[in-house]
């Protein structure tokens, strides 16, 4: 779905995007009622650099979130997947090219787990049991998605979603897939902290502020003002 949104169609676009969210269905539980993960890493000792690659939909939101993450480093919009050669907007708008809207999270470990991580992505950074969309944007290149750039890392990402899975507090299984990293391709200049330079885009304003908003009242103790 393009999301470039014009002035003229500002206004039939925000009454699309109410109408969306009144009547579509919401199986994603609370973000209060995730658990921490049981398996998790324990804080370093002294500070350091680990990288993991998320997908969830527009990559907007999901860096959007990151950014406002105590310990994350960094937040870059970008595409996880595929290959260098299809690695730029328009070709993966086509859904075509195996590459996922993505967000590689660099993060110190000495300040934030791999689990704490994974329990803002599953919460409040997209809704993990929607297959192949997320809120109105439809395709594969919106699927969820963890691109894992060590064992350990998919050690923690399986143990967690079998354990949100057992405890069910989503209605609907989770369909987050698990990939090895094997290139992430940053996005276009544009792209770039798209949700903090254009905070009144229609898009943003119902897409993506609500879950910035969210992690700011859900995790208060992982939350930073940007």
């Amino acid at each position: 779905m393009t999301r470039t949104i014009s002035t003229v169609a500002a206004s039939i676009i925000i009454l699309a995007l109410i109408a969306f969210f009144l009547t579509s269905k919401h199986t994603q539980a609370s973000p209060s009622a995730l658990p921490a993960a049981a398996l998790d890493d324990t804080l370093a000792t002294t500070p350091g650099q680990e990288t993991i690659v998320v997908s969830g939909g527009c990559f907007w939101g999901i860096q959007a979130v990151f950014e406002h993450v105590k310990g994350v480093t960094s937040a870059t919009a970008g595409y996880a997947g595929g290959t260098a050669a299809t690695a730029d907007y328009e070709t993966v708008s086509s859904g075509d090219t195996r590459h996922a809207e993505s967000v590689k999270v660099v993060y110190d470990p000495s300040k934030i787990t791999l689990g704490q991580i994974l329990r803002v992505f599953f919460s409040v950074a997209h809704d993990p049991t929607e297959l192949n969309r997320q809120g109105p944007d439809y395709g594969k290149q919106y699927r969820s998605a963890i691109f894992y750039t060590t064992e350990n890392q998919k050690k923690i990402a399986e143990a967690y979603i079998k354990q949100l899975n057992q405890a069910k507090v989503f209605s609907d299984p989770i369909v987050t897939q698990l990939n090895s990293n094997s290139g992430f391709y940053a996005a276009e200049d544009y792209h770039q902290e798209y949700a903090t330079k254009h905070p009144e885009n229609p898009y943003i304003l119902f897409n993506d502020a609500p879950k910035v908003e969210h992690l700011r009242r859900q995790f208060p103790d992982l939350y930073k003002a940007q």
